[in-house]
């Protein structure tokens, strides 16, 4: 019978070989949801423990793929949760733009997925009127899911579904094998990058940073490191925008104002340096 030791060694080595493998560090995410998963998928490779998978993914590129698929959890839609974007557009960018002046609004969208997120961001702020000049960057850690974002296509219907008519023909190309495409003006409007999100931020300055339904697999530990970090890549007065279901907790402590449901204003308090 496998003890809780040899579970707790198997998963203490996949994650070491992982790290040299992909670049990612599992220590950050909640081991108990990650290993049962995890162990799933290996099985799908006829392999019963983690330690066996490791070596499967080193040898298999087909592996490898298949758990950066699994861990890139890439569920996203144009205008997901729609009344928390009405918020966005009706209340919060209005103090934005007026707190900026006529500078360029910054905005980071991390762990932006296949870009529905980022280009939903670039389409709002085309509507507004008049058009502010911004610049946002895009980050995932997923490479592969980066290209496809880049690329601005095969989009489906689904992806598309809380948006309406008159977006869809503003923004899309509605191509013959029935998928879409985002529009050059759109992709011309966002940068994209790896990055981390359990690193570094990859700037600072960010008026605006949308972090939404990317760390339901994340410790209690690492999101407190996370918002930390958010936290200082904002602005003084700056808006952190996160999930419709999600809470940073111990908000005030790190100096974030919520003001509104789902947003998160960055005060004048500091916070201690992450280590």
């Amino acid at each position: 019978m496998t003890t809780d030791l040899a579970f707790d060694n198997d998963y203490a080595t996949f994650v070491q070989r992982v790290r040299r493998l992909v670049g990612v560090d599992l220590a950050g995410y909640k081991p108990e949801q990650m290993r049962r998963r995890l162990l799933a998928l290996a099985q799908r490779h006829g392999q019963e423990n983690l330690t066996g998978f490791a070596a499967t993914m080193e040898r298999e590129p087909a592996a490898l793929t298949a758990f950066k698929n699994f861990f890139t959890i890439n569920v996203s839609e144009f205008l997901r949760d729609p009344p928390r974007w009405h918020d966005l557009t009706g209340k919060v960018l209005p103090e934005l733009l007026q707190r900026v002046g006529g500078r360029p609004l910054k905005i980071w969208s991390a762990g932006c997925s296949y870009g529905a997120e980022p280009y939903t961001l670039a389409l709002l702020l085309a509507e507004t009127a008049p058009p502010p000049p911004f610049v946002l960057l895009a980050t995932d850690i997923d490479e592969t899911i980066l290209a496809r974002a880049r690329r601005g296509a095969g989009y489906l219907e689904n992806d598309l579904r809380n948006l309406d008519e008159r977006r869809r023909g503003a923004a899309f190309t509605h191509e013959a094998d029935g998928t879409f495409t985002v529009s050059p003006v759109l992709r011309g409007r966002v940068h994209f990058q790896r990055h981390d999100l359990l690193g570094e931020a990859p700037d600072h300055g960010f008026d605006l940073i949308v972090c939404r339904n990317v760390v339901i697999y994340f410790t209690e530990d690492a999101k407190r490191v996370l918002y930390r970090r958010l936290f200082e890549a904002l602005r003084p007065g700056g808006v952190l925008f996160v999930g419709g279901t999600e809470v940073v907790a111990g908000a005030r402590e790190l100096g974030f104002e919520p003001f509104q449901t789902s947003f998160y204003r960055k005060g004048g308090a500091r916070v201690p340096a992450v280590r």
